[in-house]
């Protein structure tokens, strides 16, 4: 595809996100501004190599939307024999991770400041990723906002391409209707099995950290839902 065709598709897609207006805070400020040469990977760059990127062969994860970072800095931290690769849009979210990688001294962390479906299309190799997470994406809860849910046919369809054989599609949302929908998609989604092993959710796998909204979630009686898909061909 050439770059024209590239950025007219761009513009067609309807997004899932809004870049959020706000200051960044020193720390994060520089986190982005010294750390990114370390930790940071460029759209334009194209397809990365994980074995050579990160000088070893490893399982590798993507995060897609990992807001401020603190629990993909903390995965990250907990599981040093694995590549983890975050995807976000807002930059203090961007600075804050980077400023947490450096106190974490990690080295198994890179990170993308762009829209995830260009990364996953123009940057991730087909069936390169271990597990893909997506964890608390905006619900969009109004009818009319819907269509702008990043989780869709096609966005599964793109994830399944870039997981291996058995690779995971990792979600968590605190919004009851978001995850029904999930389910009811999923369905019709070729190529995944569905890990619960007893109705549609799965419990919460040890690797994901608890976030401090969820635990102020659970204290008020809101539920958090697990959703892992399994790539089966």
């Amino acid at each position: 595809m050439s770059d024209n065709a590239v950025d007219e598709d761009k513009k067609r897609r309807i997004k899932s996100f809004v870049i959020r207006a706000g200051r960044m805070t020193e720390a994060q400020q520089r986190g982005y501004n010294e750390l990114w040469s370390m930790y940071g990977l460029e759209l334009s760059a194209g397809i990365i190599d994980p074995q050579a990127l990160f000088e070893r062969s490893a399982p590798t994860v993507v995060e897609i939307g990992f807001g401020m970072g603190d629990s993909l800095a903390e995965m990250a931290r907990a599981a040093p024999e694995t590549n983890f690769i975050g995807i976000e849009v807002h930059r203090p979210g961007v600075g804050r991770l980077l400023h947490l990688a450096e106190e974490y001294q990690l080295e198994n962390l890179k990170v993308y400041c762009d829209d995830a479906i260009e990364v996953l299309k123009r940057c991730i190799a087909d069936q390169s990723l271990g597990r893909v997470q997506l964890f608390f994406p905006d619900p969009w809860h109004k009818r009319r906002h819907n269509k702008r849910r990043i989780v869709r046919p096609e966005f599964m369809a793109l994830i399944r391409q870039k997981l291996m054989l058995r690779g995971v599609f990792h979600a968590a949302t605190d919004w009851q209707p978001y995850a029904e929908y999930i389910v009811k998609l999923m369905v019709d989604v070729p190529g995944y099995k569905n890990q619960a092993l007893a109705g549609p959710y799965s419990e919460k796998p040890a690797y994901r950290p608890e976030t401090k909204f969820e635990r102020r979630g659970e204290r008020l009686g809101h539920g958090v839902w697990d959703l892992l898909y399994e790539c089966t061909d």
